[in-house]
């Protein structure tokens, strides 16, 4: 039995299952040296709907597309979706070297990558555009550390912070 999981939830979930929106993680942008805004300190969103945004392996039907597809509706960004993914060190590899790529990556997603690589993490305004990850587990799951994780996550949780921008169908709990 899985205790508890985290995504990001779309519609409410089954009556045996609770949920908790417990981070919204701020997106940054992820650039190789030589990319047009590799210098920047910050961007808008209004200033990425000029360039490519690669995101491979996003998957149809998951909630983590539905959240793309909506940022590119609501922005117009550009978001290419193609190709496999291969994991974080091919993605990081093809953006080092391609200054015509960047991708979105989590604020607090830890990489590490080769200091040669000159890669950049610059932050998205105007609104920023967060991830709502949620905490689901089973109503009846008895497991001991499963309240004092969700009591934690509760202590940290801060939603809807003024100039961010989350899909229209997160749920706010």
């Amino acid at each position: 039995m899985i205790d508890a999981s985290f995504r990001a939830v779309a519609v409410p979930p089954p009556e045996d299952i609770e949920s908790a929106r417990v981070l919204d993680e701020p997106l940054q942008l992820l650039t190789g040296p030589a990319h047009a805004l590799a210098g920047a300190r910050s961007v808008t969103i209004a200033q990425l709907t000029e360039h490519r945004i690669w995101m491979p392996g996003v998957v149809p039907g998951t909630e983590w597309a539905a959240y793309y597809d909506d940022l590119v509706a609501e922005f117009g960004l550009t978001i290419e979706a193609t190709g496999p993914n291969f994991g974080s060190d091919a993605l990081l590899d093809t953006i080092a070297d391609t200054p015509a790529l960047a991708t979105f990556m989590g604020e607090q997603t830890r990489l590490i990558w080769p200091a040669g690589y000159g890669l950049r993490r610059i932050p998205v305004t105007g609104p920023t555009p967060v991830y709502p990850h949620s905490l689901l587990w089973h109503r009846d799951n008895p497991h001991p550390a499963l309240a004092t994780l969700r009591g934690h996550l509760a202590t940290a949780a801060d939603h809807g912070a003024a100039g961010t921008w989350t899909p229209g169908w997160t749920i706010p709990r």
